[in-house]
């Protein structure tokens, strides 16, 4: 209360921001106020003149309006803004400038004017509209850095925080300081939270934290000056309007901030842009170049520029399209001018071709070039517009597969297909021109299975590498040498008509061979059995003459070897029991004379039967039991294996599928060995996905072996062959491991999944044999393989590989090959509780 010493009372006017007292004074007089003070601080006083005070309340209260208003729209602005994006981060945003302009409705008196509040409920609201204000800022910051993305710790500490300021809101009802107080705190711990956070993405290169900075500039400087009035440091009637003022600015730094966003990225995170824009976002992101040709300019322009990749000057490939023609191969040219010219002419379709460009080291890269004409209002092509891609590496790696495909691995000569191939093309040429007389010769290494014995792999591959070359010594352009297998090689003469000459080339071969091999300190002298053909009626076909050249080089090995055998027609009735034995296997297919027997996988630590493999026998009406040793290289060579392994693998996926019926779904699985004719068929893959099928069988119930040396033979197409099974589901086993060369360099490159160890290793008695099979063993393991041994004898064998942690063994000791009916009884034995 405020007393004068005399004269007129004091008259209180209307103020919600100060006690504002009115004074009368007689002239003359000096009057003495005398101000009860509810607090020892004395406030600031001010004498103002009345017109002087009318204009000042109305300035602020203009500068109020302003504010309150700009709060608004900006509020409104965000919220539709909202409405549009629907993202996180612009519903945080005009939650917390609604916060805002509720604040600056309390603080400014502006609530009272809309809504009746009673004096004693005015601090309760403004507690409540701080605690929204502080919870929207914490809301905020956590969606604008999306601060979810870097850890989900974020997500908890953010929920826990909102949460407890939830919680805070119902204590403004009760004690409206308290609240107040603990909201500021809030506002401020995120402040000084969201400067670390800002700084520390920031370092990081996250350009929403770079952005953040002036806005957070802003509210340090608010905090600091929000501290300073409350303190009293800062004691003016200018602080309030100005801190009113100060908190607008941070939600439009904000509001400008968010909105970078909206309106540079938001199109493309919400696919509002047209067809063509999105493919020319597809184009770019493929990283292809695009190849556009200007028709009525004669002008093509690649981007990026195609000469610099070539390694030529930029842009000399751009300018007219027969700027081309000079760095094309030779041999696409015409098809290059061809196609362009047929797209001009005909006024449609597409460009899609494969040619080569010369670099500037004189090199030629691959390109694949798809393109389509335009069509302008005339219905003339105006241009030409596609994409280049480089497919050198493509192109390289399908060239590296042909070559694998029918040339030999080890010494890169042809192989039979290839030979064979060669010869019938030979054989059409010869029945139209009497000059052309191929002669084949068939050359095999006598004994050469004990120098592999005696010697080891690596140096029976060396001595075939040096056979090779010095056969090729003695080839002339027209000449052609294919290894047909493991110690035979094929010769086809072009080059020489006389028959004097053709047995000196005989000859020639002859000694090459004969000459000594240095290897290891040790002299080699090997010799060969060599029989030969030449081409003299027009109904001999190539079959017909590698099938003579074979009895003749047979002929020769069974009077000895080293000798040479031309083909006689007399060697046929020679060779009638081979060509009777191959009738016979072929009826035998026909009769369905051959059967499958199943021996057990046997699971080492609890003795159970986990699978089987399939093995073919043959009961042959006259001859009896003919073992696999003798039919199988016999329908290898004559092309009945194709035949004789898809029964094997149709018969073994029907019988697995007829025992699991009868004992349930048991953890069984059924192996079938593939041959080299098989893997190099293109209809494999096929065949195994029908055979999965019809017999609906779970693909990882069916499992493929194939043989180290088979798998070595072709490796790039045997990766190839066996990715595309392995996609199937089905098991792959690597058998006969350790017997091949390379074996460790490559088992990596190819998706087995079990090896089996051969049984020379378990048998072995050497002092070495534990380490080496523990070795063995463990590098499976590493690897992620399965193991299973092959060949054990006795029950400390068993024990050994146990506790090398073999899973698996495979030997007459726990099961010799069984009929499928024996095989059910088994299972029937190990499964009781499931039988139907």
């Amino acid at each position: 209360a405020i007393t004068p010493s005399e004269g007129f009372a004091l008259d209180r006017q209307t103020s919600p921001d100060a006690d504002v007292f009115r004074v009368t004074l007689n002239p003359g007089t000096v009057i003495t106020f005398i101000a009860e003070l509810a607090s020892p601080k004395l406030p600031q006083v001010y004498l103002w003149d009345p017109e002087s005070y009318k204009d000042s309340v109305n300035s602020y209260t203009l500068f109020r309006g302003i504010v309150i208003g700009i709060a608004g729209l900006l509020a409104l602005f965000l919220t539709i803004l909202f409405v549009v994006k629907g993202t996180s981060m612009f519903p945080a945003t005009a939650a917390l400038a609604w916060a805002v302009l509720a604040y600056i409705c309390v603080d400014f008196g502006f609530l009272n004017k809309i809504i009746e509040i009673s004096p004693g409920n005015e601090q309760m609201w403004r507690a409540g509209t701080e605690v929204a204000l502080a919870g929207t800022f914490v809301v905020f910051l956590f969606a604008y850095l999306n601060l979810n993305r870097w850890h989900g710790h974020f997500s908890y500490g953010a929920l826990v925080w909102i949460l407890g300021l939830v919680l805070i809101a119902g204590v403004a009802i009760v004690d409206p300081a308290v609240a107040a107080g603990i909201a500021r705190l809030s506002f401020a711990a995120t402040a000084l939270t969201g400067l670390g956070l800002i700084i520390f993405l920031g370092i990081r290169g996250y350009d929403r934290a770079i952005m953040l900075v002036p806005s957070w500039v802003m509210v340090l400087l608010w905090l600091c000056g929000s501290w300073m009035a409350i303190t009293g440091m800062l004691d003016n009637d200018i602080a309030q309007p100005a801190l009113g003022g100060g908190l607008i600015l941070i939600i439009l730094l904000i509001g400008f901030t968010v909105m970078q966003h909206a309106f540079a990225g938001g199109a493309l995170h919400q696919g509002l842009f047209s067809d063509l824009e999105r493919q020319a976002l597809a184009v770019a992101g493929s990283g292809d170049t695009v190849w556009d040709w200007d028709v009525l300019r004669d002008r093509v322009v690649t981007k990026p520029d195609v000469s610099i990749q070539l390694g030529l000057a930029p842009n000399s490939l751009g300018g007219a399209a027969r700027n081309w023609l000079p760095v094309l191969h030779a041999d696409d040219r015409d098809t290059f001018r061809t196609t362009l010219d047929v797209v001009l002419e005909h006024r449609r379709g597409r460009v899609s071709q494969n040619f080569r460009l010369r670099g500037a080291d004189g090199h030629y890269h691959w390109f694949s070039l798809r393109a389509r004409p335009v069509i302008g209002s005339d219905g003339e092509v105006i241009r030409c517009v596609g994409t280049m891609v480089d497919v050198t590496e493509q192109k390289k790696s399908e060239e590296r597969l042909l070559h694998d495909a029918v040339h030999d691995n080890l010494t890169g000569l042809p192989n039979r297909e290839l030979l064979m191939n060669r010869l019938e093309a030979i054989i059409s040429i010869a029945r139209t021109e009497e000059k052309v007389r191929p002669t084949v010769f068939v050359i095999d290494i006598d004994r050469f299975k004990q120098v592999n014995d005696g010697l080891g792999i690596s140096a029976g591959d060396t001595i075939l590498l040096t056979i090779a070359r010095r056969l090729h010594r003695l080839l002339k352009p027209k000449d052609s040498l294919s290894r047909f297998a493991g110690d035979q090689f094929a010769l086809m003469l072009l080059s020489e008509q006389d028959p004097a000459r053709i047995a000196a080339v005989a000859d020639a071969i002859k000694h090459a061979i004969n000459n000594p091999i240095t290897f290891a300190k040790r002299e080699i002298v090997l010799t060969a059995s060599i029989g030969l053909i030449t081409w003299n009626s027009p109904q001999m076909s190539a079959e017909d003459m590698v099938k003579d050249a074979e009895l003749a080089m047979h002929q020769a090995k069974r009077f000895g070897g080293d000798r040479i055998e031309p083909f006689r027609p007399a060697f046929r009735t020679v060779g009638t029991d081979r060509l009777q034995f191959e009738s016979d296997l072929r009826r035998a297919i026909e009769r369905r004379e051959f059967t499958l027997a199943y021996q057990p996988i046997v699971r080492l630590e609890d003795g159970s039967v986990a699978g089987f493999e399939a093995l073919l026998r043959w009961d042959h009406p006259r001859r009896g039991m003919i073992p696999p040793a003798d039919f199988i290289p016999v329908a290898e060579s004559c092309g009945l294996i194709v035949q004789l392994g898809l029964f094997a693998m149709q018969q073994a996926a029907e019988d697995l599928a007829t025992w699991q019926k009868q004992i349930g779904d048991a953890p069984l699985s059924v192996s079938v060995n593939l041959s080299s004719r098989q893997l190099i068929r293109r209809d494999l893959v096929s065949d195994v996905r029908s055979v999965i099928a019809r017999a609906n069988l779970k693909p990882r119930c069916f499992r493929l072996e194939l043989t180290e040396s088979l798998v070595m033979d072709n490796p790039e197409q045997t990766a190839h062959v066996l990715t595309k099974l392995k996609q199937l589901g089905i098991g792959l086993s690597l058998d006969d491991f350790g017997t091949g060369y390379s074996s460790l360099a490559y088992l990596t490159r190819f998706p087995f999944d079990t090896i089996k160890i051969d049984k020379s290793f378990v048998d072995d008695n050497s002092p070495k044999r534990a380490v080496l099979l523990k070795s063995m063993v463990n590098m499976a393991h590493e690897l992620g393989l399965s193991v299973v041994a092959e060949g054990i004898s006795d029950e400390s064998d068993a024990l050994e590989l146990r506790q090398m942690g073999c899973e698996y063994v495979q030997s007459f000791m726990f099961g010799a090959p069984m009929p499928g009916d024996q095989v059910l009884k088994t299972l029937k034995e190990q499964y009781p509780l499931t039988q139907a």
